[in-house]
Formats: C-alpha cells, sequence, structure tokens
C-alpha cells in the first residue's frame, strides 16, 4: 500500500474527483480519499491516462474541495474477504457488517471483479427447480445455473415473489435447499425490513448472506454491491459446493448509478442518456451465473427490475432481456385485479425450460400441457377484446368457453397464496382441470396419449 498522499485533485463533481500527476495508478485500484477533518472516504480508479487519475467515491463528496482534500492510491483493487462465516450475516453495499456483529475475518480475500464463465467450461443445465409456483414452474420453468430476471414495475409484487422463490426453492429427489445471496441495490427501508424479516422468520437467515444498500446510502456502492454479492456467491458455490441462488433488487438502480457515473464523466450518452457501454457493464453480472463442469456448486440468478413507466423496450429490461435467458414478466393487469403473483405468462418465457422439463425431470406431458395453457389462454384473452366490440351474444359455444377458461386460468392457476408451495404434479393436473372446460377436441397441442391418461372429460 502506497503512503504517499496526492494533494493534486484538480477537479470534484457530485461523484468523481480528476486527480494529477498520479503514476502507475491502474483501473479498479483502491483510493482512500481524506477530507478536511480527516475523515476517509473510499474511491476507485476508473480510468488513468497521461497522469491524470479518474476517481469513483463511493461516498459523500459534499464537503470536499480541492484544495485540502487529498487522495491516497491503495495499488490494490477491491477485494472481499470469503468464509462461511459469511453466512447468517448482513452487511452493507462495500461488505461492511451492518448487523453490528464482528468484520470477517480470513485469509481468503478475493478480487470483486471476477469474469464471466468461459463458454467451453460451462455445464449444460439440466436440473429442474421447482419454485413452487405454478406460472413458473409449468410454463417458465426455472433451472439449476440459470439467469431468469423478474420485470416488474413500480409498485408490483415482486419482493414478495422473490422472497417466495427464496423460501420454496427446491432440486426435486435431491432433498438439497439453496444457500440465498441477497443483494438489495438502492431499496427502501422498508423493502429491507421485508426481506429480512421473512429470512429470519422462516429460518432462510441462517443459510443466507445479505448486502444492502439502502436509497439514503451512497448511490456509488450501487455499483460495487453486486459483485460483493457474486463474490461471496462463487465461492460459497465453486470452494463450498453449494447451490446458490443469487437474487438482486432492483437493477434498475444499479443502472441509474451507471448513468450517473457516465455524466460526470462527460462521455457521449447512448439510449437514453445510459451509457453505451451499459450492455458490457450488465453481461459482466449477469454472466456469472451458471454450472462449471467439474464442480458440484451452481450459481442460479433472478435479477429484478423495475421498468420505468412499465415499458418493457426501456434500455434496461431490453439489454438484460438479450444477456438472461428469458423473463418472467409481471402484469399491472392482474394486480389491480388482485391476483397474485401477478405474473404474465404471455410475454414471459424461460429458454432454457426445455433442457429440465420431461419424463424423469418433471412429467411426460409437461411440454404439451405447457403449450396448450399457452395456446388456449391467449385465444381467451383474444375474445375478450372481440366482446368489447361485438358482445358476448355474438360469440359461438366454443368462444365462449375460451372466455371461461381465461377467467378460470387467471382465477385459479395464476392465482395462489403467497404460502402455497403447489409441486409440479399438482400444478400439471390443475392444467388438466382448466382443460376440461374445452371441448376435447380443442387439445390440439398435447399428444392423444397424454390426452388419454390424464384428460378428466366424462
Amino acid at each position: 500500500m502506497s503512503d504517499v498522499y496526492y494533494r493534486t485533485v484538480k477537479q470534484i463533481t457530485s461523484v468523481l474527483l480528476f486527480v494529477e500527476g498520479v503514476k502507475d495508478a491502474a483501473y479498479n485500484d483502491l483510493v482512500d480519499i481524506v477530507k478536511d477533518d480527516g475523515t476517509i472516504v473510499t474511491g476507485q480508479v476508473l480510468d488513468s491516462r497521461d497522469g491524470l487519475a479518474i476517481v469513483q467515491s463511493f461516498g459523500e463528496t459534499r464537503g470536499m474541495n480541492v484544495e485540502n482534500t487529498k487522495a491516497r492510491f491503495q495499488g490494490s483493487e477491491a477485494k472481499l474477504a470469503v468464509s462461511t462465516d459469511m453466512i447468517g450475516r448482513i452487511f452493507d453495499g462495500l461488505g461492511r457488517p451492518r448487523d453490528k456483529g464482528a468484520p470477517i475475518y480470513s485469509d481468503e480475500k478475493v478480487s470483486i471483479v471476477g469474469s464471466a464463465i468461459n463458454p467451453s467450461a460451462r455445464e449444460e443445465p439440466s436440473e429442474f427447480i421447482q419454485t413452487g409456483i405454478s406460472t413458473i414452474d409449468c410454463m417458465n420453468t426455472l433451472v439449476r445455473g440459470q439467469k431468469l430476471p423478474i420485470f416488474s414495475g413500480s409498485g408490483l409484487p415482486h419482493n414478495r415473489l422473490a422472497a417466495q422463490i427464496a423460501r420454496q426453492a427446491k432440486i426435486l429427489g435431491e432433498g438439497e435447499e439453496f444457500s440465498v445471496v441477497f443483494g438489495g441495490i438502492g431499496i427502501n427501508s422498508e423493502e429491507a425490513n421485508f426481506f429480512r424479516r421473512e429470512l429470519e422468520e422462516t429460518g432462510a437467515l441462517g443459510r443466507a448472506v445479505v448486502f444492502l444498500n439502502l436509497s439514503s446510502d451512497p448511490s456509488m456502492e450501487r455499483i460495487i454491491l453486486p459483485r460483493l454479492a457474486l463474490t461471496a456467491a462463487e465461492y460459497l458455490a465453486y470452494e463450498e459446493n453449494m447451490h446458490v441462488l443469487v437474487i438482486l433488487t432492483d437493477m434498475t438502480n444499479y443502472c441509474e448509478a451507471l448513468r450517473e457515473v457516465s455524466a460526470a464523466r462527460e462521455e457521449v450518452p447512448g439510449r437514453r442518456g445510459y451509457p453505451g457501454y451499459m450492455y458490457t457493464d450488465l453481461s459482466t453480472i449477469y454472466e456469472r451465473a451458471g454450472k462449471i463442469k467439474g464442480r458440484k456448486g451452481s450459481i442460479t440468478q433472478i435479477p429484478i427490475l423495475t421498468m420505468p413507466g412499465d415499458d418493457i423496450t426501456h434500455p434496461i429490461p431490453d439489454l438484460t432481456g438479450y444477456i438472461t435467458e428469458g423473463q418472467v414478466v409481471l402484469s399491472r393487469d392482474l394486480h389491480r385485479k388482485g391476483i397474485y403473483p401477478n405474473v404474465d405468462v404471455l410475454p414471459s418465457l424461460s429458454r432454457l425450460m426445455n433442457k429440465g422439463i420431461g419424463k424423469g425431470r418433471t412429467r411426460e406431458d409437461h411440454r404439451g400441457v405447457a403449450d396448450q395453457l399457452f395456446s388456449s389462454y391467449a385465444n381467451g384473452k383474444d375474445l375478450r377484446s372481440l366482446t368489447e366490440i361485438v358482445g358476448e351474444e355474438a360469440l359461438s359455444a366454443s368462444d365462449k368457453s375460451y372466455l371461461k377458461f381465461a377467467d378460470d386460468f387467471e382465477e385459479r392457476f395464476v392465482q395462489q397464496d403467497y404460502y402455497e408451495d403447489r409441486d409440479i404434479d399438482k400444478t400439471l393436473s390443475l392444467g388438466w382441470d382448466l382443460f376440461s372446460i374445452l371441448d376435447k377436441s380443442e387439445m390440439k397441442r398435447v399428444k392423444d396419449e397424454f390426452v388419454a391418461k390424464y384428460g378428466k372429460w366424462k
């Protein structure tokens, strides 16, 4: 660690310091920023060229001035002390204890930067993860090692859904539970207390590692927190052979912090003011999930983001959708109807679904049931729109059965209690119950042998 203090701060913005005359400052190196009163704020080198170091401050820059502020470059990048002692603990956005416990002491300290898993080292996912939620298990199946984001909107119950998944997720037939690494990015105190209470009351805190950056904390901590969470998850998965579920909420707050840094650096903005490198930056987070050949552990990632204005074409959900393996989309219309979980199955997707379903994994009729449910529900929703124009009296008997199917699908299949944990057999059987509303001849997406075996027509 260097003992040299630089008093050559040229400029200070809301989040950045520009320090002149710095030799050998490397990207991601940590910096101690010393204020007038001796208070030390942690920073990180974002760029270094021609002796000018651009330092991102993780604390408040208010009260700093170019005359008296000084900087010490540590000569090492940010590292996290990792140990199984982290389990059951709560930390802040810089990895410091938030639960009034002692800091983690470990000889093993790992760089938080990490890297994406080499594609040639990835193991093909094949294990079905049962979340106990019908709309996910049957129609948007989660597979171990997958990255499946939740696209939500302001005020929707995405946090409840994430907590329910964390509590109920399991691998069938193996008796294994997930260890949970939870990262709260710019969340408010109410949300933080909710997750803490849920983890404590269900006993899940005893197998969880929690990192919290509150909305009142420095925004720049939001840049580093996901990397802390994933570093902890990688240690537990690949060194301690655990299966880890990583939940990151809210990735929109992360992207807003990224835009704040980009604006402070006066970079040319991309779409809607977000930096042009946001796709690359997000991929360094999302691509750290998966399974590695020869390693027992795995990392399954559920990032949560709130779509500004409920716009799924906004850059944040748009880029996230390109990088990840599907999305679970929450519906404001279903929420208004009082339906929980308000998953809109039609725009939702799991690209790895076929890897984890079928005979020997879930059930032989799974694919056909899912396809028939999609088709029938989509038909029923289209007919709802039509009835607003021509009225229900103008519909045929077959059309009316599809209308009833759509209503019952939402009220019986989508709707379930927050503490209701449905196994996959119950979910698929519920699907067959709904099919009995339709005429048997409408079963065009399911093999005849499965219609004969599982059908419930009289």
